[in-house]
């Protein structure tokens, strides 16, 4: 999986040493005299290394270069293969820049949430990121690129838990934070942002494989049908694992329908409406989990986007929570006990499941697959009939589509 940038993350195995270069931060007074005075200055220079980092200042002036799927598409293949060379020396000067941007956007964090360990953690990953991918000499050969790939998957595997440690950092100093909206640009922009240096490193990786029907990670005729059906099988076997039974779903719509899109971002999104859907349908028929509405998806292709709309009769979402299921909590018992869907009894289980999407519990899973679908161009809507259920709309710009495609 993922490097700080990228990486899917379950909140399993956090794989976490103690943060290398911050040392923890002084104890309280009292316990803080005893500090010889030589670390007591070591501290210090840690914590300002954070912030004094020319070459991260300079990267982070540049634009980043974004590309349409379809130049990734046409660029993925050549005769001798050139293109792997090609690859390589775009993200050799692309993902330091845009880690750059990112350690900004951690700098700019009011102070008080920055200097908590957990955040400080993952801070400091991307600033080992930036710092592991300027070094590497320039891309020459063969040779040097896959070299370059064995660094992409041991950043990719670095960073794979960083959706949770952000939410868990976020939740160590929830009583510092008076608004939780003001911190939703940082946490759009560093999620999306890793989502896509993820898919771009992911892409690269893949352009080595040669799978049928696809180029890198882009599928030439994916099936939104079969995609979907994958992550019914895998959200109705976890609610079976929780309640002993789970909703049928019934498939409708453009069931045929096949075309050229990315399938790895649809893999987060899913799986994380999906079990939404069932948590609520369960939880609203506790009395006979044995006899429980199905819930039905259906798709709809044109030639601008992708929709599809998972429809359950799980009793709606309250007129008072409708607004709040979208925005990031860092609240926990609170918020889950009024609504399953802001944490709720699948939490554990999803903690334990080892996922792929690193959206279950934390109050992060609708939020996050709002700002993945914005990224790609898309929306994510949800109407509630309050007292019979809600219905999600989610909207994804084709990648060959009529209108402009989205960049990653």
């Amino acid at each position: 999986d993922a490097a700080a940038p990228f990486g899917g993350g379950s909140a399993g195995g956090w794989g976490r040493g103690p943060p290398t270069f911050p040392p923890s931060f002084p104890p309280p007074s009292g316990a803080a005299d005893q500090t010889p005075p030589d670390l007591a200055r070591e501290r210090c220079k840690a914590v300002t290394s954070f912030y004094h980092q020319p070459a991260i200042d300079a990267a982070a002036e540049r634009p980043s270069v974004r590309l349409t799927p379809t130049t990734m598409l046409y660029s993925g293949r050549s005769q001798d293969g050139s293109h792997i060379l090609k690859s390589a020396r775009y993200l050799q000067q692309e993902l330091p820049v845009r880690i750059a941007h990112r350690i900004q956007g951690f700098r700019n964090l009011p102070f008080i949430i920055g200097c908590n360990p957990t955040i400080l953690h993952v801070h400091e990953l991307y600033i080992r990121a930036f710092q592991k991918l300027s070094d590497f000499p320039p891309i020459q050969t063969h040779a040097d690129e896959s070299q370059y790939c064995a660094l992409l998957r041991q950043l990719l595997e670095d960073h794979k838990d960083v959706v949770t440690l952000l939410a868990e950092g976020l939740r160590e100093c929830r009583r510092h934070i008076q608004d939780e909206r003001l911190l939703r640009p940082f946490l759009d922009k560093t999620l999306t942002s890793r989502l896509g240096m993820r898919m771009l490193a992911a892409h690269h990786l893949a352009l080595h494989e040669d799978k049928p029907d696809f180029v890198g990670i882009i599928c030439t005729r994916l099936s939104p049908k079969k995609l979907i059906e994958k992550w019914v099988d895998f959200a109705r076997r976890l609610c079976e694992h929780q309640y002993g039974n789970a909703p049928r779903v019934r498939i409708n719509g453009h069931v045929a329908a096949r075309f050229p899109f990315i399938p790895l971002p649809l893999d987060y999104v899913l799986p994380e409406l999906l079990k939404n859907a069932m948590r609520a349908t369960m939880e609203s028929h506790l009395d006979t989990p044995y006899n429980v509405p199905d819930i039905v998806v259906t798709i709809a292709n044109n030639d601008i986007d992708l929709v599809i709309r998972i429809s359950d009769r799980g009793g709606g979402i309250p007129h008072d929570l409708l607004d709040k299921v979208t925005e990031y909590h860092f609240s926990t018992a609170e918020a889950s006990a009024q609504d399953p869907r802001l944490g709720g009894p699948f939490r554990t289980l999803m903690d334990a499941s080892g996922q792929p999407g690193p959206m279950h519990g934390f109050g992060f899973g609708l939020p996050t697959s709002r700002a993945y679908a914005e990224y790609l161009g898309g929306s994510l809507v949800l109407q509630s009939l309050q007292g019979v259920g809600t219905d999600v709309y989610l909207r994804l710009r084709h990648i060959d589509g009529k209108a402009e495609s989205f960049r990653i």
